[in-house]
């Protein structure tokens, strides 16, 4: 069995009225069968009683305090209340939902902060509905990244998606393509690669970090005839990064990156912007991938999809990526107590 962290996990509400409440009570339901680690709900319990009946699952739940998480969890499934009410029915959103499932972020990362928990995981939030009531960051990421500043200065969040056979991360993130290519720069890519590199040997204990980095234009702007950022922002990055002594290679055509073969010669693929990274591996751990933020003073994961209100409260949402999400959390955990 896989060396357990010292701490439960703190697992998230996310919107209220999408399929996080089903796949937590999904996860829990499967906790012996897989050997997963403990984890607590930050939430309402009167919310999870409601989905749980909707569902048809026949669990306990227990209110009780992140101390008391550990040894409340093989027998129910805890959870630690926020101050929050939710309201909200399966698939309709309502006005609690943007407070309870901002107030569930804010409580995960204050107990991993403060030692009650050994990492944040996130259940799906709706932007949509955040925006609504006046949310202003692009993403979870970005807002993370705010709940984990210090002294005033922000760290950088660094985006990876992650499954056993692929690793992506992003340089550019949540943000239009016009402004991801604005945004570009040989300095963004020297810092994203530096804490990918630093993170793969601390949280993932690869000794010696492989870096696959995508060019920007198609074919990696064939010797400029296709575009210039190759040349003049992502191989000087690149000749940085060597003289770091990272094991970083590129810039290479993101069409030839992710084909079988290819993804056994690195351990992370770095891409210039956002769908560039998340179609290849959406399109082979669709399933079982999981989102990790890098870059903050405490482990984040969460299931690499959304809401799904469609099918919230109807026993159709497939718990595997938090069930990755919550393992990978564990591990990371557990790599950093070691």
């Amino acid at each position: 069995m896989a060396k357990q962290p010292a701490k439960p996990l703190a697992l998230t509400l996310g919107e209220p009225a999408g399929i996080g409440p089903d796949i937590t009570i999904a996860a829990w339901l499967k906790r012996r069968e897989l050997d997963l680690p403990a984890f607590y709900l930050l939430g309402n319990e009167a919310l999870i009683a409601r989905r749980a009946k909707a569902l048809g699952a026949e669990i306990r739940i227990a209110s009780v305090s992140a101390g008391e998480a550990e040894a409340a969890f093989p027998e129910a499934l805890p959870v630690v209340a926020t101050g929050e009410p939710a309201s909200a029915e399966p698939g309709k959103p309502d006005a609690s939902s943007a407070p309870a499932a901002l107030a569930s972020i804010r409580q995960a990362v204050t107990d991993v902060r403060e030692g009650r928990a050994g990492a944040v995981v996130t259940n799906p939030i709706a932007k949509s509905v955040l925006y609504r009531a006046g949310f202003r960051h692009p993403g979870h990421t970005e807002f993370l990244a705010e709940l984990a500043a210090e002294d005033g200065r922000v760290p950088q969040p660094v985006m990876m998606l992650w499954s056993p056979r692929l690793a992506v991360v992003p340089v550019t993130i949540h943000i239009s393509l016009r402004d991801a290519l604005a945004q570009l720069t040989s300095e963004l890519i020297v810092s994203t690669v530096r804490i990918v590199a630093t993170e793969l040997k601390s949280r993932f204990g690869i000794t010696n970090p492989r870096i696959a980095i995508s060019g920007l234009n198609p074919h990696a702007g064939e010797d400029g005839s296709l575009g210039h950022e190759e040349q003049t922002v992502i191989a000087p990055a690149i000749k940085t990064l060597r003289s770091d002594g990272i094991e970083a290679k590129g810039p290479l055509p993101a069409d030839t990156m992710f084909h079988e073969a290819a993804r056994n010669s690195y351990d992370c693929a770095v891409c210039m912007y956002h769908d560039q990274a998340l179609i290849p591996i959406k399109t082979v751990a669709f399933d079982d991938a999981v989102n990790v933020t890098l870059g903050l003073p405490f482990i984040r994961t969460s299931p690499d999809h959304g809401t799904a209100f469609d099918i919230a409260g109807t026993g159709k949402a497939n718990p595997a990526s938090l069930i990755a999400a919550l393992r990978l959390a564990s591990r990371m955990a557990a790599a950093k107590t070691r």
